[in-house]
């Protein structure tokens, strides 16, 4: 159905709803590349109207992608659940907005299971960048593993040891170097060179013998295919997460190798290896905005709301960590340092809305329009904001993937500066092997004691 309001003397009709969604977006390059950004700042301000007045009930039969026609449509409604969403069946989109900016996070937390991913991108819509920080920054998602991540008054970080060779012996450098800084409390995770099962298989098992070694309180990843994690997993291999990059439609998934049946299959066989000491997350998923439509799968549906249909994705296999790689795809969809700020802000405050635990990895490709001054604006406000992980990167430049992310040192200035802490029980780990001081700040030699141990053998 089509959708209407007037502005200033004018009409503004919007032919269907993901019309209406994409107009009322701020500005970002992928929506012009596909054709559906609004054409003027007068429309755009005439589709928050219009989504405004928007019943908050309409996108439970109005669907962006037909039921009939996409299983993330299928699962998002076979999913949803009325009795939570109840207390807020009544809403407009502009009251929804309005909820928000006042409960408290428990209520926020409570209403979840009944929001689906688009309510929660349109809210988004009509929320300024402080908006978004002051609601997320009340929500806390903790999950657990062998540590746990997400309680409030902390921040984690995945160790991102990447090498373009898969060098044991670079990736170990890096492992250490981010030790010694106080990184990799969300996970020490690895982005392979190469997705073979031996080489996967070498990096996991590297990666096991140094968590044992040194007793680390953490959990490894290798980022390799979920085929791949399968296929080791019923071979005996130390798997501890298994990672798959997500998308919002049936059709972008399919272009990842993958369907909900597989991922379903993939959590099982995770979680069967009962290698969690303190707790059951097993999975770690990435996604990012404009995935869909660089897989030419979009159904002309805005690059954000498809992100939050990713996170309803994810929500169905209960993850450790959800990452959203903000600036990674590229220029093409978020062209500037603005453009990725505002992305990551509604990445962040969206998938706490549908209860993940959001981690970002604040980042740009070397031909974007941003630099890491953006980066440092981007991750204070997530601090802000609460978001429960960032990425740990040698020098903020990862040399395999090929594009600038924060650095061990951008986690320590966070911690510092907004006076949080690593998740609990890795702090006691950097506590007792002398990498840490009895206030958490790094040791001035904490080398000596850390490099036999690691290095030995």
């Amino acid at each position: 159905m089509a959708y209407h309001t007037d502005l200033a003397g004018t009409r503004h009709v919007f032919s269907d709803l993901k019309a209406l969604l994409a107009a009322a977006t701020p500005l970002r390059s992928g929506d012009v590349l596909a054709g559906i950004a609004a054409t003027s700042a007068e429309s755009r301000i005439a589709a928050r109207y219009a989504l405004a007045d928007l019943p908050l009930a309409t996108f439970l039969h109005d669907l962006v992608i037909p039921y009939e026609n996409d299983e993330v449509s299928r699962l998002i409604i076979d999913s949803h659940d009325a009795a939570a969403f109840a207390p807020l069946a009544a809403l407009t989109v502009g009251a929804f907005r309005d909820w928000l900016l006042a409960a408290d996070g428990a209520a926020i937390a409570a209403a979840a299971p009944g929001l689906t991913p688009e309510m929660v991108a349109g809210v988004s819509k009509l929320m300024r960048n402080q908006d978004l920080v002051v609601v997320a920054a009340k929500l806390r998602v903790v999950t657990s593993f062998r540590n746990s991540l997400g309680l409030a008054g902390r921040l984690s970080s995945r160790l991102q040891p990447n090498h373009p060779t898969d060098d044991p012996a670079g990736i170990a450098a890096s492992i250490l170097d981010g030790l010694l800084l106080g990184s990799g409390d969300a996970c020490i995770g690895i982005n392979p060179a190469s997705d073979s099962l031996a080489s996967t298989a070498t990096l996991l098992a590297m990666l096991d013998d140094i968590r044992l070694r040194l007793a680390i309180p953490t959990q490894s990843c290798v980022l390799a295919h979920v085929t791949t994690s399968i296929a080791l997993i019923g071979r005996g291999a130390p798997v501890d997460l298994v990672f798959q990059s997500v998308a919002g439609t049936q059709g972008a998934n399919h272009g990842f190798g993958i369907d909900l049946a597989l991922l379903a299959e993939a959590a099982a066989a995770a979680q069967s290896l009962g290698r969690g000491s303190i707790g059951d997350n097993a999975f770690y998923v990435e996604t990012g905005q404009g995935s869909a439509l660089s897989a030419g799968a979009h159904h002309g549906v805005d690059q954000q709301t498809l992100e939050c249909r990713a996170y309803g994705v994810a929500r169905r296999f209960q993850p450790l960590l959800v990452n959203s790689v903000v600036g990674f795809i590229g220029p093409e969809y978020l062209y500037d340092g603005k453009q990725i700020l505002r992305a990551a802000l509604e990445d962040h405050c969206c998938g706490k809305l549908l209860g993940l635990p959001m981690g970002v990895d604040i980042c740009y490709t070397n031909h974007a329009e941003a630099d890491q001054d953006d980066i440092d604006s981007i991750m204070t406000l997530a601090g802000v904001a609460g978001v429960n992980f960032i990425m740990g990167v040698p020098g903020s430049d990862d040399i395999m993937l090929n594009y600038q992310s924060t650095s061990f040192h951008d986690v320590l200035y966070l911690r510092e500066t907004l006076g949080l802490r690593p998740a609990p029980e890795f702090e006691d780990w950097l506590l007792a092997s002398g990498i840490t001081d009895s206030a958490g700040h790094i040791a001035a030699t904490p080398l000596a004691l850390a490099l036999p141990a690691l290095l030995d053998g």
